[in-house]
């Protein structure tokens, strides 16, 4: 069991945690400035200090919380000779020192920066106006407040946050342009009640999408970027922790996964397969015959499978309380129950069973000798796919529902399928 903060301990002493997340009373103050620290001696001074200027010059009560990540050279005790509060996180990573810190902190608000000395502390006001105003999560936009020369790799710059932050508002519709801003504030009870999850870089990720998936209200303030105070390399790295958050965004939409791309191949496939298995067609002086519709079968194969995988991953995110229940989502299961899915995947397999027949049959009219093989190709191509359509249908039926009885053991507890007592 995680044990609890202790609340009255002096903001200058260092509290241990055992493992996982404390639980805190009731915020005590307005603003907490929270910092995630793994070694950052050189920088983590000045980064207090800036934060300490401002809660002054701003007369707010609040604190500056170090959320420290098995730090081995000697950040705990700059910290705490800074002023600062520390928790010690054992769990490694960016996001599990995120959210140790955020469960840990005493502030309404909280505004949080890496401890480098790459954002500047001192000009949180921006911040602090739009929480006040009532916004649940404010974003930083370095691209907006200028970045100073060599204080963004040229990848991160041009390629990765771009692309990135774009992938966030296609996917999910968010008004951010940069997605994976270092500093942001936000309402310490509404991002509590979003049961992040993540431990690693792509938390920062996890944090915009499940604040606009569930509707909280986001906005952006210019912010600056300047050149980090560190002599060694920052934790981050390019391609793993590109790769993460690309990782993640996929994870969170199975509509772009999985169901768009799937669709896209179902479409393809059947109308190709169709002009295709009266005979070869010619467009623009090129011929389409019986290799085209292999092809225009294995797209048939692969879309269905990834339209499945988009209707079991969407329950099963729901399930977990990853993503918000959908309306939609909810009538297409109803429209498709296990018994329609077995049923309706049953016919088209043994439509396939009697496609292959027929093939045997035609060439058994000849003796088994030579017949007119795209023709025969044609046939069977189909026909096996409609036996593996067929059979992708039967599984997912049964996988669905199976995965739906938790759902009806839920009701039972409380009094039955029906819903009666």
């Amino acid at each position: 069991m995680v044990e609890l903060m202790d609340m009255a301990e002096p903001a200058s002493k260092s509290v241990r945690q055992v493992a996982g997340i404390p639980s805190v009373t009731m915020p005590e103050l307005e603003l907490t400035i929270l910092m995630p620290c793994l070694n950052e001696a050189e920088t983590l001074a000045v980064c207090i200090a800036k934060a300490q200027t401002f809660l002054g010059r701003a007369q707010i009560a609040g604190e500056v919380l170090i959320a420290d990540n098995g730090s081995t050279d000697n950040s705990q005790h700059i910290a705490e000779a800074g002023g600062a509060r520390v928790i010690d996180v054992p769990m490694r990573g960016y996001g599990a020192a995120l959210r140790a810190g955020i469960a840990a902190a005493r502030g309404r608000y909280i505004v949080m920066g890496d401890a480098d000395d790459s954002y500047n502390f001192e000009r949180l006001d921006a911040f602090l106006k739009r929480l006040r105003a009532g916004d649940d999560l404010v974003m930083g936009n370095r691209f907006r407040g200028g970045i100073e020369a060599g204080a963004m790799p040229f990848l991160h710059r041009y390629l990765g946050n771009p692309v990135l932050s774009w992938l966030g508002r296609l996917f999910f519709r968010t008004p951010l342009r940069d997605f994976h801003c270092g500093i942001r504030g936000f309402s310490r009870g509404a991002i509590a009640k979003l049961d992040l999850r993540t431990t690693g870089m792509e938390f920062a990720s996890e944090m915009v999408v499940r604040a606009t998936l569930v509707g909280l209200k986001i906005s952006e303030v210019p912010t600056t970027l300047s050149k980090d105070g560190r002599s060694r390399p920052p934790h981050l790295r390019t391609w793993r922790d590109g790769w993460r958050h690309l990782r993640f965004l996929l994870l969170y939409s199975p509509r772009w996964l999985f169901f768009y791309p799937g669709a896209s191949l179902v479409a393809a496939g059947t109308v190709l397969s169709g002009l295709l298995f009266w005979g070869p067609i010619r467009i623009a002086g090129i011929s389409f015959e019986i290799r085209t519709m292999l092809v225009a079968c294995t797209c048939l194969i692969v879309g269905i499978q990834g339209v499945c995988f988009a209707t079991i991953a969407r329950g099963f995110a729901e399930d977990l309380n990853l993503l918000p229940p959908s309306p939609r989502y909810g009538r297409i299961i109803e429209a498709f129950t296990l018994e329609r899915l077995v049923f309706g995947g049953a016919a088209i397999f043994l439509a396939g069973i009697a496609g292959l027949v027929t093939a045997v049959v035609r060439w058994g009219e000849v003796h088994f000798g030579s017949l007119d093989v795209s023709g025969l190709l044609g046939m069977v191509a189909l026909s096996t796919t409609a036996i593996t359509v067929g059979a992708q249908l039967i599984f997912t039926g049964f996988l669905a529902g199976l995965m739906s009885i938790k759902h009806s053991s839920a009701n039972v507890a409380l009094g039955g399928f029906d819903g009666t007592q």
